[in-house]
């Protein structure tokens, strides 16, 4: 049996962050508006407060999330929230703001912490406050899912919560309000939706309908990810980028993604790399490491973002394509670890626990080839120094 879930009402195209007042109001009488500080200050947080006020809807709003949203920012969301008894929920930002207000959303109805929730530990038994989730990065395509990350400030571990009452009701994706985006955070949020898509489409629960989303992503952001990076007023590129972000979000959402993510997420939570950016570090050594259990899939992406390789053996196509990946990641000034500046002891001493975490995320399950925990730890130093302009090194 397979199984579609998405926002029962979205809303996309030039403009459309102007509808959000009216959406807003047909779900409550007072909205608190979720973000954070590059947000406020760039005027989008006051753009959307204009809107609501113009259809007469009061509000709040909370504006300290971070580069990677945590259990501080929800709590902190959540006081906001009952104390000025909001009914409504706003989110717009990238997708630590998104996640964070699905956090808050669900909590302001549910009893208990959001890290109760992990594993599906526990369900959500009460309907949600209704979310509006509006992205202004193409990449994460968080306003689509059912899917939350949280940090747990305690154990620095990256809280992976998927459950269907996460799921925003409205998404309003404005490809206008990723026009601000600098170049890296274009790069690292546009190679993370191609991490969606690829490992949507690889995934062991992949479905026929996942597929045909994930592929038409993909064939989107190989085609104009490197237009929207070198030309951020080029609206064309933007508003493709956006459109397969959130098509590369319902892929994933509900065909799970798989080993990327779940190496990904340690390395967020202990070395506060964005989510963008560690995914893209990953995402050729682990392709290297899962390609030969993948053949025919990868074959097929190969082949829709180079269709001169349509004639040629499919493994040698699913070589081509972990060289594109690659290519794409040169091009778009991808770092590796090292490079970033995570410290080599820090990191050495802290490999067991990530490799530990990865796989209790339950995401590498998915894969193709699920990992041992030795074969993780052993992608991980592999990736630390990850050059792109160098022949793959076998992983046996």
């Amino acid at each position: 049996m397979y199984e579609l879930l998405m926002p029962s009402r979205v809303v996309y195209g030039r403009g459309t962050l102007g509808e959000v007042g009216q959406q807003a109001k047909a779900f409550g009488i007072k909205a608190l508006i979720v973000s954070d500080p590059v947000m406020e200050n760039i005027g989008v947080v006051a753009r959307c407060a204009q809107y609501l006020q113009e259809a007469g809807l009061p509000f709040a709003k909370y504006t300290g999330v971070d580069s990677e949203p945590t259990d501080v920012h929800v709590k902190e969301a959540l006081d906001v929230c009952r104390s000025e008894r909001c009914d409504v929920v706003i989110a717009i930002g990238g997708g630590s703001s998104i996640d964070a207000a699905k956090a808050v959303a669900v909590m302001m109805t549910n009893e208990g912490e959001i890290g109760d929730y992990v594993g599906n530990q526990k369900r959500f038994a009460e309907k949600p406050l209704p979310l509006i989730a509006i992205p202004t990065t193409a990449g994460t395509g968080s306003e689509v899912t059912k899917v939350t990350v949280i940090i747990n400030t305690k154990t620095d571990v990256k809280m992976m919560i998927s459950q269907p009452a996460l799921l925003p009701a409205v998404a309003i994706v404005d490809p206008l309000l990723t026009v601000s985006c600098p170049p890296s955070v274009t790069a690292a949020t546009g190679v993370d939706a191609l991490c969606h898509a690829i490992e949507a489409y690889i995934s062991r629960r992949a479905h026929p309908v996942t597929d045909v989303l994930a592929l038409s992503a993909i064939e989107a952001i190989v085609g104009y990810l490197r237009r929207a990076y070198e030309n951020g007023q080029d609206i064309e590129a933007r508003e493709k980028m956006a459109v397969a972000a959130m098509k590369a979000g319902m892929a994933f959402s509900n065909a799970s993604v798989t080993l990327v993510h779940g190496m990904s997420r340690p390395i967020g939570a202990l070395f506060h790399v964005p989510h963008g950016v560690s995914n893209a570090m990953l995402l050729p050594g682990v392709l290297e490491f899962t390609k030969d259990s993948a053949i025919e899939r990868l074959a097929v992406i190969a082949r829709i973002i180079k269709p001169s390789l349509k004639d040629v053996s499919d493994a040698e196509a699913a070589d081509a394509l972990v060289e594109e990946v690659k290519q794409l990641c040169r091009d778009l000034r991808i770092p590796n670890m090292k490079t970033w500046g995570i410290d080599k002891a820090a990191f050495d001493k802290a490999v067991d626990k990530m490799a530990t975490d990865a796989l209790a995320s339950g995401s590498p399950s998915n894969n193709p080839k699920v990992p041992t925990h030795e074969e993780i730890v052993a992608l991980y130093h592999y990736c630390y120094d990850y050059q792109y302009d160098t022949n793959p090194i076998s992983h046996g």
